[in-house]
C-alpha cells in the first residue's frame, strides 16, 4: 500500500484538541498510558501463542523498551507483543473505543478533573502522548505476518493521519514521540527512570532502558593539561538494564508493597486517575489455589448500568494473562470490582465457555464475593459522617450539606455509586442475600440522605410496630409526598423511601430483614397492627358500611379502570389514592416494563378513598358523579407517577367541572 492520508473520527479530532490545549494537569501521565498499553500487547501475544506458539517468532522474553534520542527530540516506547495490521492501526488509532463515542465526546466539559476521568473509562490512553508531542510515529508489525507487511502511522494530532506499508523485521510496535521544546525533560534518563519508577514499577514484564555512563569532555588545548575540558556528557553505553521490579505485584508479600504501589496498580489496570476506596489482597489456599487482588473504584464508569456489556478482573493461569473482563469470577452485580485473579489449577487453554463449567472457577467466584462483601462491611462499620457541635461558649457548628458531600465517608461515597447495582444482588445471590441487605441504604420520611439500614430503621421501630415499611417511588419527592404516607407521617412512623429503578425488582427477594416483615404501604390494605386504636378501627368499619352504596357506584363508573374500591384509613388529607392487591405487581413496575420494551400485564390497581374527604363527600348526589369518579383515580394516578390513560379526556373533565 502506498502512503495514504485518513481522516480521524470526528470525535477523535474534538478529543485530541482537548488532549492537547487542557486536559492533563499531571502531564507525566502519558508515559504510564503508553507503558501500560505496551504491556497489555504482551499479554495479548502471550494469550494468542498458547493455541499458537509460531506467534512468539524464536523471541519468547516479552518486554518494553523505552529511549530517548535528545538530537532528534525523540522519546520510543517499543514492545514486541501481539503488534497490528495495517487495518488495525487505521481502525484501533482513528477511532475511539469502538462504541459510545459520541455519548462520551458530549460529556467532554473542559473541566480536567471530570474529563481526565473520562479519557481513563474509555480507555483512550494513546492519544495522552500529544501532551508532550506535537507529532507521533507508529510503527508496528502484527505477530505471525510477514516483515514486509509492517505499517506506519503518523499523525500532528490535528483533523488526519497518514499511514502506510513498511518493512519491519521485528513484530510488536514502537511509539515514538517527536517532544515539543517545552517537554525536552522528558528526554533524559533520571527524568524517565523517576517517572517508570512511580508508576510502573508493578508491570510484570521487564522495563528497559539504555545504561549511561558519565564520559568527561574533550580537553581545550590537548597539549596544556591545565588548560580545562569542554563540559562532561551522560553517555549511553549500548547495554540495557531493567529499570523497574518486573515481577506481577499481586505475586509479591503484602509486607513489601506500598499504599501508593497498590493504587497505581489500580490506575494501570482501570485506567482511573483516582484512587481506589478498598483493595484486599489474599493468597487462598486449599482444594483450590489462586491470588486475588481486587479493587472498590471510587467513581462509577459511564457504562454501569449496561448488563450486556463485558465486565469482570482479569484473569492469569500462573502469571500468564488469559483474558480480560472474566465476568464468571465474580456475579454479574459486582461488575464495578476491578482487579487480578491469578489461578494455580485451571488450565492454559481455559476458555470463557469452560470458565461457566468449572468447579474451580465456582470456588474462586464464591471466594471473590466473600472478599469484596467484606471489604464493603468493612467500608460501612467505619463510615461516619461529620455532625454539628457545640463549643463551651454554647455556639452551634453546624455542618452544611455541602461540608457533609465533602467529608463523606468511603462508604456513602460508595454506596452513592454503585448501591443501585449492589441491590441486583438480592435476586441474583441468593447465598448472599442476607449480607447484602445489611449493606442497603435507603432515604426515609425522617431523613434526607441515603444513610438508613434496615438495622437503623428497627433499632427506632415504634414499640408495638411489627413491620418495615417502604415505599418505591420514581423519585424523592414523589415518595415523600405522596398521599400512602399520610397516615403514617400522622402517627410518626418512619417510612423507607425506595426510588431507584431496581428497588421493586429487587425487593421481591427479600421478604424480611433479619425476621421482621417488609411490607410496601403502596400493597394490600393498611394495617398499622398494634399501632392502630380500636376506636379508629371502629369508625373505618362504620365509614366503610356507610359509604356501600357509594362504594358500589365507584366500582360502576370505574369498571375498566380499578380492580375494586374501599374506603380507607392511610389518607388524611388527600381524597384518594391507588394501592394494588398484596404480592401483585405494582403500577410503578409495570409502566418500567412497558418503558424498557418488556411484557408487562395491565395491572388493575384498587382505588381507596377519604371519607372524610370534602371531594368524597360531594360525590353523593352530585349531578358530575361519573366526572367526578374519574378524575379522583386520574388524580391518584397522576400523585403517583402514572399518567392518565387518555389525557385528553383528564383536562376536559376538569375544565368542564371549572367551567
Amino acid at each position: 500500500m502506498t502512503k495514504q492520508t485518513l481522516s480521524f473520527q470526528a470525535e477523535v479530532a474534538q478529543l485530541l484538541h482537548l488532549v492537547t490545549h487542557s486536559l492533563y494537569s499531571n502531564k507525566e501521565i502519558f508515559l504510564r498510558e503508553l507503558i501500560s498499553n505496551a504491556s497489555d500487547a504482551c499479554d495479548k501475544l502471550r494469550f494468542e501463542a498458547i493455541n499458537d506458539g509460531g506467534l512468539y517468532e524464536n523471541d519468547t522474553e516479552l518486554k518494553v523498551k523505552v529511549s530517548f534520542d535528545k538530537d532528534a527530540k525523540t522519546l520510543t516506547i517499543t514492545d514486541n507483543g501481539i503488534g497490528m495490521s495495517t487495518q488495525e492501526a487505521i481502525d484501533h488509532l482513528g477511532t475511539i473505543a469502538k462504541s459510545g463515542t459520541k455519548d462520551f465526546v458530549s460529556k467532554l466539559s473542559g473541566d480536567q478533573k471530570a474529563d481526565s476521568q473520562l479519557i481513563g473509562q474509555f480507555g483512550v490512553g494513546f492519544y495522552s502522548g500529544f501532551i508532550v508531542a506535537d507529532k507521533i510515529t507508529v510503527e508496528s508489525r502484527r505477530a505471525g505476518m510477514k516483515a514486509d507487511e509492517g505499517v506506519r502511522w503518523i499523525s500532528g494530532g490535528a483533523g488526519d493521519f497518514e499511514v502506510e506499508n513498511i518493512t519491519r523485521p521485528e513484530r510488536g510496535t514502537s511509539v515514538i514521540l517527536h517532544l515539543r521544546d517545552d517537554a525536552m525533560d522528558y528526554a533524559s534518563a533520571w527524568k524517565v527512570k523517576g517517572i517508570i519508577n512511580k508508576y510502573s514499577d508493578h508491570i510484570s514484564l521487564p522495563i528497559l532502558m539504555e545504561k549511561e555512563e558519565w564520559k568527561d569532555g574533550e580537553l581545550i588545548n590537548p597539549s596544556d593539561e591545565q588548560g580545562g575540558r569542554q563540559p562532561g556528557a551522560m553517555v549511553k553505553t549500548g547495554e540495557w538494564e531493567t529499570v523497574n521490579k518486573a515481577n506481577a505485584i499481586w505475586a509479591r508479600a503484602k509486607k513489601d508493597i506500598t499504599q501508593e504501589q497498590y493504587d497505581e496498580f489500580y490506575k494501570q489496570i482501570s485506567h482511573d486517575f483516582e484512587a481506589p476506596l478498598a483493595h484486599t489482597h489474599n493468597r487462598v489456599e486449599g482444594s483450590t489455589e489462586y491470588t486475588q487482588l481486587l479493587y472498590i473504584p471510587g467513581k462509577a464508569p459511564m457504562d454501569l448500568y449496561n448488563r450486556e456489556k463485558s465486565a469482570g478482573v482479569k484473569l492469569y493461569v500462573k502469571r500468564v494473562f488469559i483474558m480480560d473482563d472474566a465476568e464468571a469470577l465474580l456475579p454479574t452485580y459486582l461488575r464495578f470490582v476491578k482487579g487480578v485473579v491469578d489461578s494455580s489449577d485451571l488450565p492454559l487453554n481455559v476458555s470463557r465457555e469452560l470458565l461457566q463449567e468449572s468447579r474451580d472457577v465456582k470456588a474462586i467466584r464464591e471466594g471473590c464475593t466473600k472478599r469484596v462483601l467484606g471489604m464493603l462491611e468493612d467500608l460501612a462499620k467505619n463510615d461516619k459522617l461529620p455532625e454539628a457541635t457545640t463549643s463551651a461558649e454554647g455556639v452551634t457548628d453546624v455542618v452544611t450539606e455541602e461540608e457533609k458531600a465533602e467529608a463523606a465517608g468511603k462508604y456513602t461515597r460508595f454506596y452513592n455509586e454503585f448501591g443501585a447495582v449492589l441491590k441486583e444482588g438480592l435476586g441474583e445471590d441468593y447465598a448472599n442475600k442476607d449480607r447484602i441487605a445489611k449493606l442497603l441504604r435507603f432515604a426515609s420520611s425522617t431523613t434526607d440522605t441515603i444513610s438508613v439500614s434496615f438495622a437503623d430503621y428497627k433499632a427506632r421501630m415504634k414499640e408495638g410496630q411489627e413491620a418495615i415499611y417502604y415505599i418505591t417511588a420514581d423519585n424523592a419527592a414523589a415518595a415523600k409526598n405522596s398521599p400512602q404516607l399520610e397516615v403514617f407521617k400522622k402517627k410518626g412512623i418512619e417510612v423507607l423511601l425506595m426510588t431507584d429503578r431496581v428497588d421493586e425488582w429487587a425487593l421481591n427477594y427479600l421478604q424480611d430483614f433479619d425476621g421482621t416483615p417488609l411490607q410496601s404501604v403502596a400493597k394490600g390494605a393498611v394495617d398499622l397492627g398494634k399501632l392502630q386504636d380500636e376506636t379508629e378501627k371502629k369508625a373505618a368499619e362504620e365509614a366503610a358500611e356507610t359509604f356501600k352504596p357509594m362504594l358500589a357506584k365507584l366500582k360502576e363508573a370505574l369498571k375498566d379502570k380499578a380492580e375494586d374500591v374501599r374506603v380507607t384509613t392511610r389518607l388524611v388529607d388527600s381524597p384518594a389514592c391507588l394501592v394494588v392487591q398484596d404480592h401483585g405487581m405494582s403500577t410503578q413496575l409495570a409502566r418500567m416494563l412497558k418503558q424498557a420494551g418488556q411484557a408487562a400485564p395491565d395491572v388493575k390497581p384498587v382505588l381507596e378513598v377519604n371519607a372524610e374527604h370534602a371531594l368524597v363527600k360531594k360525590l353523593d348526589g352530585s349531578v358530575h358523579f361519573n366526572d367526578l369518579a374519574h378524575i379522583l383515580f386520574d388524580q391518584a394516578l397522576l400523585a403517583e407517577g402514572g399518567l392518565p390513560a387518555d389525557p385528553a379526556a383528564y383536562v376536559k373533565r376538569v375544565n368542564a367541572l371549572l367551567v
